[in-house]
């Protein structure tokens, strides 16, 4: 570890006063996992809509439960990675069914849910419920890279050394430690961004390992971003949004009728199918159970 050692204090300091007013900082523990769903690789400003609106109209799991996946599918619309929208509600149907309706409180049920990962449990534990719990999502491991490691980035992978620095670093008390996880995470996502960080804005500037060794680029790999034009990935899409704003089946040539790729098309379709997704009958296909 570097010589610096940054003022954690002065990050929680910094954040009672320069947060961001978001909703789901002061909702229901649901409220906090739908948040974590929907923020997965998409940004804020696209998620506030359409958390609102998801939360008007399912404001509990069993809400959701009740309702049809094809329903989630199209309410989810263009936030992008839209298995997520199927975990959520698989997730919502067993919270329903094992846990009585409420969000589970410890690590180990919460990885029982479809699509929650050590991240997500981690998180709902800290902001819905207050517990102290390693919260390690993208901007805190860039500031913790930056400020105590003096790297410019961090490694595509959590390192066995970020691990036992972010260890290190949690504050004993429950409180203390969700408030450290929620302090660390804005400052990260408004002030140490990865492309232009606003070193001149940061309550530590004067404790930063990286800053004081004049922002050197680590020869750390980064995490390569897959493209997303002429991908699978969009065509799946293209698919999706078909059969959102269709009424009936869909027939198969009018869903490949405007496919750039028409092998894309296939594999993005028998893919969709595979993971229930997409349904098949002798009409067409369709949005599953609508």
């Amino acid at each position: 570890m570097s010589a610096l050692q940054p003022n954690q204090e002065a990050i929680t300091a910094w954040f009672r006063t320069q947060a961001r007013d978001l909703p789901w900082r002061n909702t229901s523990p649901w409220g906090v996992m739908v948040s974590e769903f929907m923020l997965q690789q998409t940004p804020v400003r696209r998620v506030l809509p359409r958390w609102e609106a998801w939360l008007e109209r399912w404001p509990q799991p069993a809400d959701l439960a009740q309702s049809s996946l094809a329903e989630a599918i199209r309410a989810w619309e263009n936030l992008g990675y839209p298995r997520r929208a199927k975990r959520l509600h698989e997730s919502a149907t067993i919270i329903t069914q094992t846990f009585n309706g409420q969000v589970p409180n410890s690590f180990a049920e919460l990885r029982t849910l479809p699509g929650v990962g050590e991240y997500t449990a981690n998180a709902i534990l800290a902001f819905a419920f207050g517990q102290r719990s390693m919260v390690m999502d993208v901007n805190i491991r860039r500031l913790l890279a930056r400020a105590w490691l003096g790297q410019s980035h961090q490694s595509p992978a959590i390192s066995s050394i970020e691990r036992a620095l972010a260890i290190e670093l949690l504050p004993l008390g429950d409180q203390d430690a969700a408030s450290w996880a929620a302090a660390s995470m804005e400052l990260g996502a408004l002030v140490c961004t990865a492309r232009e960080p606003l070193c001149s804005k940061c309550p530590i500037v004067n404790d930063c390992n990286w800053f004081s060794q004049g922002q050197p680029i680590s020869e750390i790999p980064r995490k390569s971003q897959k493209r997303y034009e002429g991908s699978i990935r969009q065509e799946r899409g293209r698919i999706l949004k078909l059969l959102r704003n269709a009424e009936h089946p869909v027939k198969i040539f009018d869903l490949a009728e405007l496919a750039p790729d028409h092998n894309q098309f296939e594999t993005a379709l028998t893919q969709l199918l595979r993971e229930g997704m997409v349904h098949e009958n002798n009409i067409g296909y369709s949005l599953p159970n609508s």
